[in-house]
């Protein structure tokens, strides 16, 4: 591959490695800077030594390597808010007690059912100055109503710091939130907030009252509220509003990265920008003048857009090929995407490990290695069908790249992305052509009815057909497990054969049929480490009691509720399983006794009713039992006493300080999780 020929890639290379380390060792900074320092120097003598004796030798380039590695790492630690002496991250005790929290909102997000949610950044804790965001959690009542972005709110609460999770191979939301700078969370209802009449109009403020009067007055001329909200993600990039049903729609259609503001949408800005300038004279100062508006018009789009991650990258792309335009230079795109990986990067660190960002980058980038083969397969003169076949061959492309990752991700693949992307591409070229104008022209309040039913029609017409896709759910192929060696497995499968196929020889078909014998033990193995695995995990559920027999790749689940098809315990279930490559395969109701792996197990519900003779090795208290537990542990001497989350927590209290003096390992659900043996 020619592009691993270039210095960028390898500088490239190091610095994600170096913000790799920082984000999972953490390593003291005071070492970090003095490395750099150290790194700097050296690098700074072979650079020297270059430059007098015309040459660069190995040493010159290990140096700049190791120093865009400790770049990569002092980066992701300085831009880790963390890094503010003054976070409140710093001081244990505000998560002890509640304390007077002075908030600013930041960001709107989408409400649960409960619960309205906003990230908040921290300005006072208890008078003082304090810094970090956090997760506002606000709780739903009569009162309660949408704050702006800017809006100033005292609320005397306590802190919570991020939950981990509490189920096996559940997905870890607070690790997640992490990513974004938010470390902590907090609950409060309306009735605790102080309302400040105060608004800080910062660049984000301007941007969501742009937005809101932008919808509010398509609202007012009669938009339909769906299509509505499938045109705020398209060029607002808000998908707070979408509801779950279209979202699942998109999904199963292989569709939902449209839903996300990408390059896709960039490019269309991008177009239409460069449309209206034409009339501009091609001289010196006409050029400067369109790339001026080109760039200031693709990056107000993105701050408008939220600067998501994906917006990002993509604004950042396309700005060095609208310089490269302007300078009339062919600009490698390769070249274009890596610097704009680089400098994003250097910017937030963090989005490296964002799911949208790894799955922008490597589509685009397969768009561009793999859609010029795979469209020279079959060349066409008829202008329309060649345009079909390039969405065909792009939409394929894309897919390839991004599949082994999405199945990591999201353990499902959506057989008939190629037939959807082939009208909604279409149908998107124009809602976005006609939707940006309609958006200009609303902020002013003027709302021609020909343009917005042209455009509401489109999204109907695209919902539809969307809804339709995603109604063929034996296209849809779910519960894919995928671990993380078999991730890399499958990449080395597609890059190797991609690369036969380019241009074939003996050496490269050795090489490309050696993945798949990699992928082949790496399958066998995980398969057959699943196949020999036993243990029985209990659960953490709130107010249900959920145990998991697993032998071998078939688990039983023994559990006092019926588990509702799409609820959140069938999918906390259904995810321990597709991680572990087993299945569900009977449910059970919950007996007094258990066997498993030599050990007796003695369950003990509500009822309190127990064999005083059994002399069980493992105790399991589920539904809050009236149970005198001193009494019981001067006759018996188990291993362990489980509590899971169906107790009262007072009941628990009691029991962990009765195991306590008693001596015996106790472990509650509610403060460790899940249990396995």
């Amino acid at each position: 591959m020619k592009i691993l020929q270039f210095p960028i890639v390898r500088i490239c290379f190091w610095f994600v490695l170096g913000i790799i380390v920082a984000y999972y060792y953490n390593p003291n900074i005071k070492y970090v800077f003095s490395l750099l320092a150290i790194s700097t120097i050296v690098f700074g003598c072979f650079l020297f030594q270059s430059y007098h004796k015309f040459e660069q030798k190995k040493a010159f380039s290990i140096s700049l390597y190791i120093l865009f590695f400790v770049i990569g790492i002092s980066t992701t630690l300085v831009h880790k808010d963390t890094f503010r002496a003054n976070h409140y991250i710093h001081k244990a005790t505000n998560f002890d007690t509640n304390h007077q929290i002075q908030v600013t909102i930041a960001e709107k997000l989408k409400n649960t059912i409960n619960k309205n949610r906003y990230i908040a950044e921290i300005t006072q804790i208890d008078n003082k100055t304090a810094s970090g965001k956090i997760l506002l959690n606000l709780k739903k009542d009569s009162i309660t109503r949408d704050f702006v972005i800017g809006t100033r709110l005292r609320i005397e609460e306590q802190l919570v710091k991020n939950f981990k999770p509490n189920n096996p191979n559940q997905f870890d939301f607070g690790k997640y939130l992490e990513t974004k700078g938010i470390y902590a969370q907090l609950f409060a209802e309306t009735s605790q907030l102080k309302i400040s009449t105060i608004i800080d109009k910062d660049i984000w403020y301007y941007t969501s009252t742009f937005r809101n009067k932008i919808i509010l007055n398509l609202e007012k001329s009669g938009f339909k509220k769906e299509e509505l909200a499938v045109i705020s993600a398209l060029i607002l990039g808000q998908q707070q509003d979408i509801s779950p049903e279209v979202l699942r729609d998109y999904q199963y259609a292989g569709a939902v990265h449209i839903l996300s503001v990408s390059g896709l949408h960039v490019g269309f800005i991008l177009l239409f920008i460069t449309f209206l300038l034409k009339p501009l004279p091609k001289n010196k100062y006409g050029n400067f003048i369109r790339l001026t508006i080109i760039l200031v018009s693709l990056w107000l789009f993105a701050i408008v857009a939220g600067l998501a991650p994906s917006v990002v990258r993509s604004a950042a792309m396309f700005s060095f090929v609208a310089i490269g335009m302007f300078l009339n230079r062919e600009t490698n795109i390769f070249h274009t995407m890596l610097v704009s990986l680089f400098l994003i990067l250097l910017v937030e660190p963090l989005f490296l490990f964002d799911i949208g960002f790894q799955l922008s980058y490597i589509a685009l980038f397969f768009i561009l290695w793999l859609q010029p083969m795979l469209k020279s397969l079959w060349e066409q003169k008829n202008k329309i069908v060649t345009y079909f076949w390039d969405i065909i061959t792009v939409s394929f492309a894309a897919q390839i790249g991004a599949m082994p990752l999405s199945i990591y991700y999201f353990h499902q693949f959506p057989g008939l992305f190629f037939v959807t992307n082939l009208v909604l591409i279409p149908c998107l070229s124009v809602i976005m052509a006609i939707g940006v104008l309609l958006m200009l022209l609303a902020y002013f309040d003027f709302v021609p009815l020909f343009l917005s039913k042209i455009v509401e029609l489109s999204i109907t017409f695209t919902n539809t057909y969307i809804k339709w896709i995603a109604s063929i759910e034996a296209f849809v192929i779910k519960d894919i497990p995928l671990s993380f060696s078999l991730l890399i497995a499958s990449y080395l499968i597609v890059f190797s054969w991609i690369i036969w196929f380019k241009k074939p020889n003996f050496t490269k078909m050795i090489l490309s049929l050696a993945s798949v014998l990699i992928f082949q033990i790496l399958f066998f193995t995980t398969n057959w480490q699943s196949e020999n695995k036993k243990e029985l995990i209990v659960f953490n559920t709130k107010k249900n009691t959920i145990i998991g027999e697993r032998m071998g790749k078939k688990i039983v689940l023994f559990t006092s509720n019926i588990l509702t098809e799409n609820g959140f315990e069938k999918k906390m279930i259904q995810s321990y399983a597709i991680a572990n490559f087993c299945k569900i395969s009977e449910s059970k109701s919950i007996k007094n006794t258990i066997y498993f792996n030599n050990n007796k197990i003695l369950i003990i519900d509500k009822s309190s009713i127990y064999k005083n003779t059994m002399n069980p090795d493992i105790i399991i208290l589920r539904d809050s039992p009236k149970v005198n537990l001193e009494r019981l542990l001067s006759s018996v001497k188990p291993k362990i006493i489980i509590a899971d989350a169906s107790n009262y927590k007072s009941y628990v209290v009691i029991w962990k300080q009765t195991c306590t003096k008693e001596k015996i390992p106790f472990h509650s659900t509610y403060e460790k999780g899940f249990y396995k043996l």
